[in-house]
């Protein structure tokens, strides 16, 4: 039987095996591949979204310059789980997604998975499960209007 001192001394070193032994197993790598993207229009901003589409919900991202037509995008160390990816070029360099009065996207812009040009995209239609080591994704650019 172990006593009091035992018992505590046990769990913590079970606590610590239990810590040690999860610590940096549970990352992946997700690359983004972004194409559509009008050459020297503006750099192409990249965010990864879990659990919606809206700004709280996007924590992570990135920018490139639009340099060619296609980018290429690489989030280290991300949890396993689902999650979404929007993108969209900064025509205009102001740093948002320009929109119309009716909300409409001014600038090429594009999401993950399967989600149409027909309005606002529910996350689950850009959703994907990220599983260790990692996963691959495609989002293509397009503009909702015709370029001004």
């Amino acid at each position: 039987m172990i006593g009091a001192p035992g018992r505590l001394a046990l769990t913590a070193g079970l606590g610590v095996l239990a810590l040690l032994s999860g610590s940096g197993a549970m990352a992946a790598t997700l690359k983004v591949e972004v194409d559509g993207i009008e050459p020297g229009a503006g750099p192409v901003r990249v965010a990864l979204c879990q659990g919606g589409l809206s700004e709280p919900f996007c924590t992570r991202g990135d920018e490139a310059p639009a340099s060619g037509s296609r980018a290429s995008f690489t989030f280290q160390d991300v949890a396993p789980g689902a999650y979404a990816v929007a993108a969209f070029q900064d025509a205009n360099g102001n740093g948002r997604l320009d929109r119309t009065g009716l909300g409409l996207p001014l600038e090429p812009y594009g999401f993950s998975g399967a989600v149409a040009r027909r309005g606002r995209p529910d996350f689950s239609d850009a959703a994907f499960a990220l599983q260790e080591p990692g996963a691959a994704v495609r989002v293509r650019l397009a503009r909702a209007l015709p370029r001004r």
